[in-house]
């Protein structure tokens, strides 16, 4: 039987698990909608008695019967009747209380069971194997390592793919283009006016990417070493480590050693390139961003194969089997940090999307160079600053939250959707969910997990749940905390080095306001206000970061350092250098 019936046939008896459990639940909750028999009569007999009232003829005799009969029933159940009134509203109430509680379990229940079909009917085709030469190795228990699992891989698209189909949605994406070429236009509106021609000059894009084979050569070192170094010494380690007398000194030994050669090599080489060849901001972005996945790829390459290879000993005689290294090698173009010796794939690659992909990725550079110099330019340069007041950084803040937010939403189209999605189609990757409707968000935890699943599935695997597995799922709260501190660590090395100055805005922006946002705007909040709050926080602190970094910017040009001590590099120089038109 192909493992596509498998998959239709476990399905199928989970939709009919569903289907009892759903019409089940629906049958209790309406028998506790109803009332009690008791109430029931009261009611009818009460509304017996109205209708005969009502259908008597009018007249002021029938009205004097018709009062004096009422009257005796009133004081034959008017004792009962409050009773059975009071009883009614109370049972009414437990009713609703139950109808909810009911609901919310048949909820938890019927997401538990989902999840369970998934993981049983994808996971045999997409979890690690640990084979060579097409020979699979007989898994253990890794329950107590693997707490419930890895990340389960399967084919889907990615959110705006799909949302792009619908003739509502492409008009947004028709708007930003319309957007881009109205910056065309009012550019060369400008250059015309100013200079007397029609020219696009993209100096600032040629500046920004200069010294282009400076980056290629650092990137192929990065690159050859991730490939070589770490695979052989997984190879080197477990050839050894079932026939070893001591298990933790050949562990111990080998870990020393590649953490040494990767702090020189992923860590101390890259930064000292880029300061020293003194690279423009996106060459240092490139640089500094392939260093840091380079480090998480082979982190999880390592993380993944480690405990395969320690719980499934060779028999005598045999050889040990590890991933090969062609499956390695995929991994480290992929667009995922989370290694699997075999993806789910597409039959063939698209080549007309492929075309389509890379001419979004060359309007979202367009596009960001036309936002820097229509709104950010103009208004940062030192011919257009006056010296410091509150009134001008209070303008300043406000008039980059248009930028900012534009260059936010640039950011994750060029990069999340386009450039992954770019990769994905090229490797035939079939999982393209790097995202999920982030926008939607009503709660900054739903958005911090949301917003990039690629970097989200890295650190909730091997940084949450790993510390959850060392303490014995103790201190969930420490273990959050130091997700957030090592992510916003990260953030700001990468602004640090690709800027060349060291302004911790986005530190304390992670670190302090996104922790507190975390935990007070949590998954509870529903309402759609919060989604308001959510988006107004988004675009105040796109607004912060946009302003504070480019007054930065212009300072370390106008006000360069006198020193190299300590806290002349930390300082920032906006706060002490002033300079006027």
């Amino acid at each position: 039987m192909s493992w596509r019936k498998q998959i239709k046939l476990k399905l199928d008896g989970f939709k009919n698990v569903l289907i009892y459990s759903v019409t089940a639940a629906s049958e209790y909750l309406i028998c506790l909608s109803d009332p009690p028999p008791e109430s029931q009569q009261i009611q009818r007999s009460r509304s017996e008695v109205v209708m005969t009232t009502a259908e008597a003829p009018n007249g002021l005799k029938h009205r004097n019967v018709m009062a004096h009969v009422l009257d005796e029933f009133s004081n034959h159940v008017r004792s009962p009747t409050d009773v059975q009134q009071e009883d009614l509203r109370q049972w009414q109430k437990h009713a609703q209380k139950v109808k909810v509680k009911m609901l919310e379990q048949i909820q938890d229940q019927l997401s538990d069971i989902l999840d369970k079909a998934l993981e049983e009917t994808m996971q045999p085709f997409t979890q690690i194997q640990p084979t060579l030469n097409g020979k699979t190795i007989k898994k253990g228990s890794s329950g107590s390592h693997r707490m419930n699992g890895g990340k389960v891989f399967m084919d889907r698209a990615s959110l705006l793919d799909e949302l792009f189909e619908i003739s509502h949605i492409r008009t947004i994406y028709h708007m930003f283009i319309a957007i881009l070429l109205i910056f065309c236009l009012s550019t060369l509106a400008v250059d015309y006016i100013d200079q007397g021609r029609l020219v696009l000059e993209f100096d600032l894009l040629f500046f920004a990417f200069g010294k282009p084979w400076t980056v290629t050569w650092v990137w192929t070192l990065m690159f050859v070493y991730t490939l070589l170094v770490p695979y052989f010494s997984m190879v080197f380690w477990g050839s050894f480590y079932h026939s070893f007398p001591s298990k933790i000194g050949l562990s111990l030994g080998t870990a020393l050693v590649l953490c040494a050669m990767q702090s020189c090599v992923l860590g101390l080489f890259p930064i000292s390139m880029v300061v020293q060849h003194q690279l423009p901001p996106a060459s240092r972005f490139i640089v500094i961003l392939e260093q840091i996945r380079f480090l998480m790829k082979s982190y999880s390459f390592l993380r993944e194969t480690a405990p395969v290879i320690v719980k499934n000993k060779p028999s005598q005689g045999d050889t040990p089997r590890f991933p090969t290294l062609s499956s390695y090698l995929y991994f480290l173009f992929c667009p995922t940090l989370i290694y699997r010796e075999s993806y789910p794939r597409n039959s063939h690659i698209r080549w007309k999307y492929v075309a389509v992909t890379l001419a979004m990725i060359f309007g979202c550079l367009f596009y960001g160079y036309f936002i820097l110099v229509r709104l950010c330019v103009p208004v940062f340069t030192p011919e257009a600053n006056m010296p410091f007041s509150k009134r001008k950084m209070v303008l300043a803040v406000f008039h980059s939250i248009l930028p900012g937010i534009m260059l936010l939403l640039l950011c994750f189209f060029a990069f999340l959707h386009c450039w992954l999605n770019l990769f994905g189609e090229l490797l035939r990757f079939a999982d393209r969910m790097f995202y999920k409707d982030w926008w939607n968000s009503t709660s900054f935890a739903n958005y911090y997990r949301t917003w990039n699943v690629v970097v989200h599935d890295w650190l909730y695997y091997y940084g949450y749940r790993d510390f959850l597995w060392l303490s014995k799922r103790k201190f969930r709260t420490a273990a959050m905390l130091s997700v957030f501190i090592v992510s916003a660590i990260v953030h700001e090395y990468a602004l640090a080095m690709g800027f060349g100055f060291f302004y911790p805005v986005m530190f304390f922006l992670f670190a302090i306001f996104g922790v507190v946002f975390n935990f007070t705007m949590n998954d509870k909040r529903q309402s759609p206000v919060f989604n308001v709050i959510m988006w107004m926080c988004l675009f105040v602190g796109q607004g912060v970061q946009v302003c504070l970094y480019c007054q930065e910017w212009y300072a370390q040009i106008h006000c360069p350092r006198t020193g190299s001590s300590f806290w002349e590099l930390v300082t920032p120089r906006s706060w002490s250098c002033s300079y006027q038109r």
